[in-house]
């Protein structure tokens, strides 16, 4: 991956409608080539997806809650349970297993405490868990879907 590549990859993390042609102009290409290296990137799985980011406030669930999850239980099986419950929850946006005295943290998007307890009470239904903790967000102080690009090589 080189400079172009990068600037590339930075402009359509900012807007992923922008034409060929303003994005070949922006790096100093002709459209052909500029395209031909949006495509090498889809193909070598770097550019992943397109997609269309949503307004949170608009759509009624502008409440964040970071979910930690601790369990006693470590198994394949439970794991394979656990997973399921939080695919099936579309208010859980973000999952990731983490190291510490934390198992996993959840990112929960709701419109309100009480749409949060709905998700809570079917996250607890759906398998055994030792402990969990919810924090509010109180504000957004920084969000971005852009990725920093200049490790990349």
């Amino acid at each position: 991956m080189d400079a172009i590549d990068r600037k590339l990859l930075e402009l359509l993390q900012a807007d992923a409608t922008t034409q060929v042609a303003e994005l070949a102009a922006a790096v100093g290409l002709s459209a052909t080539p500029c395209w031909r290296r949006i495509q090498r990137l889809k193909d070598a799985g770097v550019i992943t997806g397109t997609v269309a980011l949503v307004d949170r406030e608009k759509v009624n669930v502008g409440v964040t809650v970071f979910v930690s999850v601790r369990t006693s239980t470590h198994s394949q099986d439970w794991f394979e349970r656990f997973n399921a419950t939080v695919a099936a929850i579309p208010e859980i946006v973000e999952f990731y297993r983490m190291s510490g005295e934390v198992d996993y943290l959840l990112r929960v998007v709701v419109p309100d405490i009480a749409a949060y307890d709905k998700v809570y009470k079917r996250l607890i239904a759906g398998t055994q868990l030792f402990d969990v903790s919810s924090s509010f967000a109180m504000e957004e102080i920084k969000f971005t879907t852009a990725l920093p690009l200049g490790y990349a090589g």
